[in-house]
């Protein structure tokens, strides 16, 4: 099944996916820490109330998780364009809650930057919490998979070593439209894309991943305990537009989308920032 997080009538829910509408989910304001596998699965469904997905306003699946977790440099495509070496331990980074945009809302261009990116990728929600979780039980642990885009603002990620200030911009990040749980999707070897006003520029599967999903739990978990809602994007494959010839930049006017087959796919317009 899946899930969405949504707003309709002014009014904020949780709903289960029927087709092209949306099931509330009694008692439920939005997935989050307090929304394990065990409590949506247990929730009381209300037919009565179900609307139209194009009627709502789909915010971001998990629209404030405590953690975020962002692997860079886990496709080796991407580490190739780089010019890196492969790494032996995953690099990561965080975002905050306030860098998470809609499916569907606009991506502001801030000012202040020129060298906006894409970077398409898969977004794992936890659903069970766990510290120290071993690879062999990581898998449970997992409420399901979304689309993201980690726009990136490449001039200031490179002003230092560390990445936080070209990452963590404020609704800087799409992620959703759905949360699509795993017995609903093969996501071993799922193709995944970026199309940039409709031309294709990133294109892999997830079977090339350098760090598995199972492996990435299990190695944040060493450090940090996991929640229901703690968000992980799994990194991007190669095609970013900082890495191309020439390079390829987000500008007022463009479109670009991020698809992950049998997930779904968020698609946002790129505007100016007022």
């Amino acid at each position: 099944m899946s899930y969405a997080t949504y707003e309709f009538s002014g009014l904020r829910g949780v709903g289960e996916v029927d087709g092209d509408q949306l099931v509330p989910l009694a008692g439920l304001t939005e997935i989050g820490v307090s929304t394990s596998i065990d409590v949506l699965a247990a929730a009381t469904r209300r037919p009565a109330d179900t609307v139209a997905i194009k009627d709502v306003t789909l915010l971001p699946v998990v629209p404030n998780p405590t953690k975020i977790l962002c692997v860079g440099l886990n496709y080796r495509d991407h580490v190739t364009e780089t010019k890196r070496d492969l790494p032996t331990y995953p690099v990561m980074f965080a975002k905050y809650a306030s860098s998470l945009l809609g499916a569907y809302d606009d991506i502001a261009v801030p000012p202040e930057s020129e060298q906006v990116d894409y970077e398409g990728e898969l977004a794992v929600i936890i659903g069970r919490s766990g510290r120290r979780i071993s690879e062999e039980n990581a898998l449970d642990h997992i409420l399901g998979y979304s689309a993201a885009n980690d726009i990136t603002m490449r001039d200031f990620q490179y002003k230092t070593h560390q990445w936080i200030q070209g990452k963590a911009w404020d609704a800087s990040t799409p992620v959703g439209p759905t949360v699509v749980t795993p017995d609903e999707v093969d996501i071993t070897a799922a193709g995944i894309r970026t199309i940039v006003n409709g031309e294709k520029v990133q294109e892999s599967d997830l079977s090339y991943l350098i760090f598995s999903i199972a492996s990435l739990i299990s190695t944040i978990s060493t450090f940090t305990a996991l929640e229901p809602g703690d968000i992980i994007l799994t990194g991007t494959p190669g095609g970013v537009g900082y890495r191309r010839d020439p390079q390829l930049f987000l500008h007022p006017g463009d479109s670009v989308s991020v698809e992950i087959d049998g997930v779904g796919t968020v698609r946002n317009s790129v505007v100016a920032q007022q």
